[in-house]
């Protein structure tokens, strides 16, 4: 009986694998080049809201972290717990506390190069790897203190692991222990990642895997899922927490063209036309196969499956069903499908293999293109304002060089939460060293929410917080060209006067008031 091979999948020839360096150590050389490349310039931009939530979160002593968890965000609590021991050893500078996903985009990469390696080729391993490092959600969240590459590290993991029980006719059990507790140590990292279950589950039956696979493949999901169960009650309780998704337009034409993985119109554009040419190329040559009178299986055996399938439902699956799902309850945005990128990175590759047609050169002038691309968006990233036009860093600066010992400060308490100048003084303490801050309540570290609870002006003054204070640096949130007023009158009728400073920041205004 024929055997009809499809190019997109087809190993590489035994000579040119045992000539290649071993698929471990390429793997590793990538992971590395992910880090780097992550890492690389992650100290400059300003920490934003979300990054200072996981800072003041990971700060916190373990009881204080524990009960602020019952209340909220619960489901970013295995996060915050790994990143509380790594400030413990390594500290809380930006660079520090964005480290660790730079880590996981190392991983991930590594992982990307597995899977393209051993259901394509080493070439097709070695071009999935590049697009990755290229690849702008892989760059962005490289940089940030948030838990999304620790979810696209786990499940590009986890699909190697599926694809290792595939491969073989009988699995250790230790295989399926690691695959069951990846996929609940994931869940807990970020809960999101349970829509794998549902995206192996459609591999498998595509596959048609045998029956004795399919049950221990459930049995292990199953428990999987048993063991999270606690963190879906906490979610389910904390789902407030996400209620401002619905007054934002989450799914404009440009977020979902662009945003989600690419970052730019250009570099998307030329991403898109890739992947389209990779899962064409499968659809023409599913034709041929028809018409040969050849029935056209998704796989070639139940062994090996066809890269561009599981590409393309681990990029289109979670993400139609997160976005489907928000017009119910408001449960997505673009960093949310962060975990898809390493699929977008394999049909990427899959798609520069169909152009190329086995012509090295093809491949490295598309490359150097996709590069090209992408190094505005690069160096864009790493830029002092890039994460939501944060301006923290300078704010403490400014503070730093103006206050002098007995100076109060007061924050303005009327902006978005993620965007008040207050976390200004957590990400970056040593600018506020001088001042007092006159109208602070309860301290975060004493508070069930994430953040500190604060006075108003009028009521901190009447609790003699002002007494004896000759100067107040009042920080304001600009937003759209104008600031805010919170405080101004309040200071004016307690007899402080704007004199001195007036200083115009990127996102903020520091104004001066002394008696």
């Amino acid at each position: 009986m024929s055997k009809t091979i499809d190019r997109t999948t087809k190993p590489a020839p035994v000579t040119a694998v045992r000539a290649s360096v071993p698929l471990r150590y390429r793997a590793a050389l990538f992971g590395v080049a992910g880090v780097v490349v992550a890492a690389w310039g992650s100290w400059v931009p300003s920490l934003w809201g979300d990054e200072v939530t996981s800072l003041m979160s990971a700060e916190r002593p373990l009881p204080s972290l524990f009960a602020m968890l019952r209340h909220v965000d619960a489901v970013h609590g295995t996060y915050y717990f790994g990143l509380h021991w790594w400030v413990a050893v390594f500290g809380p500078s930006p660079f520090s506390i964005r480290f660790p996903s730079a880590i996981a985009v190392g991983l991930m990469v590594a992982a990307v190069v597995v899977v393209a390696t051993r259901v394509g080729s080493a070439r097709l391993g070695v071009i999935a790897g590049v697009v990755c490092l290229l690849l702008p959600r892989v760059t962005y969240m490289g940089e940030e203190a948030r838990s999304f590459a620790f979810s696209a590290a786990i499940v590009a993991w986890l699909t190697v692991i599926l694809l290792e029980l595939l491969r073989r006719e009988s699995a250790p059990v230790w295989l399926w222990i690691a695959y069951g507790a990846l996929l609940a140590v994931g869940i807990y990292v970020f809960l999101y990642v349970a829509l794998f279950v549902l995206v192996h589950a459609v591999t498998l039956v595509a596959v048609r895997a045998p029956r004795h696979l399919l049950v221990r493949w459930a049995t292990t999901a199953g428990i999987a899922a048993a063991i999270t169960l606690p963190l879906v009650v906490f979610a389910v309780l904390e789902r407030k927490q996400i209620s401002y998704l619905a007054s934002h337009d989450q799914l404009s034409p440009d977020t979902v063209f662009s945003s989600l993985w690419f970052g730019a119109p250009w570099f998307a554009a030329a991403a898109w036309a890739l992947i389209v040419v990779a899962m064409v190329d499968v659809v023409r040559m599913r034709v041929r196969r028809a018409e040969a009178g050849v029935r056209p299986p998704f796989f070639e055996t139940t062994r090996t499956p066809s890269l561009v399938l599981v590409a393309s439902v681990w990029l289109f699956l979670p993400t139609l069903v997160l976005v489907l799902g928000s017009a119910a309850i408001p449960a997505f945005t673009a960093r949310y499908v962060s975990f898809c990128a390493p699929a977008a990175a394999l049909l990427i590759a899959c798609g520069i293999e169909v152009l190329a047609r086995g012509r090295r050169w093809v491949d490295a002038v598309a490359l150097v293109a996709l590069a090209a691309l992408a190094a505005p968006i690069y160096f864009e990233q790493r830029t002092p304002y890039a994460k939501n036009d944060s301006d923290w860093a300078v704010i403490s600066s400014v503070i730093g060089s103006h206050a002098v010992a007995g100076d109060a400060v007061v924050f303005d308490e009327g902006a978005h939460p993620s965007k008040k100048p207050r976390m200004a003084m957590h990400a970056y303490p040593a600018g506020f060293v001088n001042t007092r801050d006159v109208t602070l309540d309860v301290p975060y570290t004493a508070n069930n929410g994430w953040a500190d609870r604060a006075y108003s002006v009028a009521h901190a003054a009447s609790l003699g917080r002002f007494d004896g204070i000759r100067r107040v640096w009042l920080l304001e949130y600009v937003n759209g060209g104008k600031a805010d007023t919170y405080g101004t009158g309040d200071l004016e009728r307690l007899g402080f006067e704007e004199r001195g400073a007036v200083i115009h920041t990127h996102r903020g205004l520091i104004v001066e008031f002394t008696r």
